[in-house]
């Protein structure tokens, strides 16, 4: 029966008068007039394993599952294809010699990887709930998700009796739960269904309906797991009918669907797991599991609050203002809402307990990126490291455990791939990543040839330690793992003949190419990024030597090799150089800046230090924007607000965080890859906007790259009122301010560590600074900085 004649009315009621659910300034929600038509306006649920899209919709409702082991794909004991030391050597005289053509050739034949059975992460399927109501019409309808508790809520009136349906994915119980209610008895009649993507053997017992199967995704190879999920149908009254086919209920007072996804990727009893957790989960009351769940939640959540002024907008839905905002206009109750957005996905994806880190769309799976050449994997050339750059500014320090569980992995396979491919010790990986231990260049040299990838998501385990100065941790988990890259790059680097130089290749600038004697190439000795990530990881492996008093001798080599990297140097046109020599950009209008790592997210460059350099990252960053079809994307939109925070151009920086916000998100809110760029002909989700996004608009808030911690560095007019709390920063302390027309009001650090803070007196009014709630005395040096000794718990604030 079709009652539900058009949303317009709903959309009037909900813009006119949703005061109840929105009155409340400390609501952190996107909420909704209609349901979801397709997936990019559906809303994410996930408890760092296990998750789901929910749709809202009324007649027919649609929860997309995903579980993030559910992969194609096989290990490849054949990955690397030998090469060794010796042709390396020989490849490497022909760099040196100018003959990069030759070079190119033989490297682009020889050093490669074999994907053959490289797989992919891919989506489940859809549940699919079929209801019947009393005769009447359908209003006051409302979808929201709710960002403070993680729960999915639906609510309407149909017939005179008011719906309501909750979904939450729960990571103390480790399943999903949806509930289903009604404010009349007798009222709830539907039909459950699966339509899944995956082929399954569907089956029936007790209350739970049951599907088994074995991944076949030919596309990116032979293999894939098997898996298996249980919907347990717990009913309030009524009458409940099972079927392989489907479960039918009718004239219930209320519903709740338990609902349990496991794979065998590194877990041979994923059947006996699958069927516990849904039988320990469906014993507790729905009132428990709720609240454990935002419990478990709230612990990480409630770290940071954030807003830009009073939100005057929160009775527009959010797939509306996100329309306002795509059409120009400015709100900063959004960009509040966005900001917490990103940590929100970060705590539904990654969680302490995942077996698996952020993938390329964590594991919220559109079915559009596993069908692309460059599958839903870890790219390990820029996209998993944004997956994790809200982690630590953003206060969820414990999200990155399954990042350096997955790097360990890496380590162990990518010590085979330095052996066998460059005959060299330690341990390397390259641009492209999967679950299999694929560490090896990959098909083609143009955007595999890449041998600091494993360096540069190996940076992640040195900023842990910034942020958290957990020596037990650094000496356990860190320092082996940056250790053995530090030994790879140590045996792989060559000195250049004619400078002396030490350098890694031949390499690549991801995924760029330039121009040389009339033709293009791609490979090249010591591309700028890959010297700024050899500096990253020799100095941290130095610093790490020193805290833990450990391995003087390769201490003391590694600063040697330190000593000899080449430094970064600038363009005839004043930009930085992306290659070693100043080569002619093949594609100026490319997405990929990662010669600029040096600026954002490392501090090799930084406007006081290197103020040359800083100008040449500008230059750098306005030749991209400004060239014919700069390709933009959500990623490299979220790059921009990062760099013109360190450059504190906060004009152009919130530019880019409303381009972010509008262009290059969806009606969720979650970023997207547009159509057009590397093949794609539509939007593709991509997680890795959301977060740097938000680290990004963190860096606008407070910076201290520059060994001081400065409040409010990167302020655009349109933030002129706000505060925010529980922000991180490196050297172990949270960090809090509150502001009025662009003045410091207060402001504060609470030390995580004993650690000696220098911190730059704010402009505006002569500031008391207050430690432990005592006044103390402070003799701010020229430039306005004031040294502070504290220990772990000590408060220090300025009033």
């Amino acid at each position: 029966m079709k009652h539900f004649k058009t949303y317009l009315a709903a959309m009037a009621l909900a813009l006119a008068g949703c005061q109840s659910a929105t009155s409340a300034d400390e609501i952190t929600e996107l909420w909704y007039a209609q349901p979801a038509k397709v997936w990019m306006e559906s809303l994410p649920i996930g408890n760092g394993r296990l998750g789901a899209m929910t749709y809202g919709g009324v007649e027919e409702e649609t929860l997309a599952l995903n579980e993030s082991t559910l992969w194609s794909g096989q290990y490849n004991e054949n990955q690397d294809k030998p090469f060794g030391r010796t042709k390396l050597a020989n490849l490497r005289k022909l760099f040196f010699e100018g003959n990069l053509s030759e070079g190119n050739r033989i490297a682009g034949e020889n050093l490669s990887g074999n994907q053959t059975s490289f797989g992919t992460h891919l989506p489940i399927g859809d549940l699919k709930l079929q209801f019947t109501y009393p005769q009447g019409e359908i209003t006051d309808y409302r979808r929201s998700l709710s960002l403070d508790e993680a729960i999915s809520s639906v609510s309407f009136r149909a017939g005179g009796v008011n719906y309501k349906r909750e979904y939450f994915a729960t990571n103390p119980d480790s399943v999903l739960v949806f509930r289903l209610t009604a404010d009349k008895q007798k009222a709830v009649t539907m039909n459950i269904a699966l339509d899944l993507m995956r082929q399954a053997e569907p089956s029936v017992e007790g209350n739970q309906l049951i599907f088994t199967g074995k991944v076949d995704f030919p596309m990116h190879g032979q293999g894939g797991v098997s898996f298996e999920g249980r919907i347990a149908v717990l009913a309030d009254n009524g009458d409940v009918k099972m079927d392989k086919e489907g479960v039918s209920v009718k004239d219930a007072d209320a519903v709740t669907l338990i609902v349990d996804v496991r794979t065998d990727y590194k877990n041979p009893d994923y059947k006996k797991m699958c069927a516990a957790s849904v039988k320990s989960a469906e014993a507790k009351s729905y009132a428990d599991l709720k609240q454990a769940h935002i419990q478990d939640y709230a612990t990480l959540f409630d770290r940071v609050a954030i807003q830009f002024g009073k939100d005057t907008n929160r009775t527009v839905p959010t797939d509306v203002r996100w329309q306002q905002v795509r059409e120009g206009k400015t709100d900063t109750g959004l960009d509040a809402l966005f900001f917490q957005y990103g940590r929100y996905l970060t705590i539904a994806t990654s969680r302490e307990n995942s077996p698996l880190p952020i993938a390329l769309q964590g594991f919220f799976n559109d079915n559009k990126a596993c069908n692309m050449g460059w599958t839903n994997d870890y790219h390990l050339d820029i996209n998993t490291q944004q997956n994790y750059w809200a982690a630590n500014v953003g206060n969820l320090a414990e999200c990155n455990a399954p990042l350096f569980t997955y790097i360990k992995d890496l380590a162990r396979h990518g010590a085979k791939t330095a052996d066998v491919v460059y005959g060299c010790k330690g341990w390397t990986a390259h641009t492209t990543a999967n679950v299999w231990g694929y560490t090896a260049p990959s098909g083609s040299i143009y955007w595999g040839l890449f041998p600091t990838a494993g360096s540069w998501i190996a940076t992640h385990l040195w900023m842990q330690y910034e942020y958290t100065q957990d020596k037990k941790y650094l000496a356990e988990i860190a320092y082996p793992l940056l250790k053995g890259n530090a030994e790879f790059l140590l045996d792989y680097m060559a000195e250049d003949p004619s400078t002396g130089y030490l350098m890694t290749g031949p390499s690549i600038s991801p995924e760029n190419g330039f121009r040389n004697q009339g033709s293009e190439h791609c490979a090249s000795m010591m591309p700028t990024t890959d010297r700024e990530l050899a500096y990253e990881i020799l100095s941290s492996c130095i610093q790490s030597a020193d805290i833990l008093d450990v391995d003087k001798s390769f201490r003391d080599s590694l600063q040697a090799a330190l000593d000899k990297l080449p430094p970064i140097r600038l363009r005839a046109n004043g930009a930085i150089r992306e290659w070693f020599e100043d080569y002619e950009e093949a594609h100026p209008n490319h997405r990929h800046t990662s010669h600029l790592l040096a600026l954002y997210p490392f501090s090799q460059i930084t406007l006081e230090q290197t103020p040359e350099l800083a100008e040449g990252a500008r230059k750098t960053i306005e030749n991209r924007l400004s060239a014919e079809n700069w390709e933009d994307t959500e990623w490299s939109r979220a790059n921009m607000i990062c760099f013109y925070a360190r450059l504190k151009d906060a004009q152009e920086a919130y530019k880019s965080v409303q381009l972010l916000q509008g262009k290059l998100s969806r009606e969720n809110l979650m970023t997207v890859s547009p159509g057009g760029i590397a093949g794609a002909d539509g939007d593709i989700y991509s997680f890795d906007g959301n977060p740097a996004g938000t680290a990004g608009m963190a860096e606008m808030l407070v910076q201290n790259h520059e060994g001081y911690v400065e409040f409010l560095p990167c302020l655009p007019q349109e933030w002129k009122d706000g505060s925010f709390k529980g922000l991180c920063i490196k050297g172990g302390g949270e960090v809090a301010a509150d502001w009025t027309n662009a003045v410091i009001n207060k402001a504060s650090i609470k030390a995580t560590a004993n650690q000696t803070f220098k911190v730059k007196l704010p402009q505006g009014k002569n500031y008391k600074v207050m430690l432990n709630g005592k006044e103390a005395v402070a003799n701010p040096d020229a430039k306005g900085l004031i040294t502070v000794d504290m220990k772990h718990g000590d408060l220090l604030e300025l009033l």
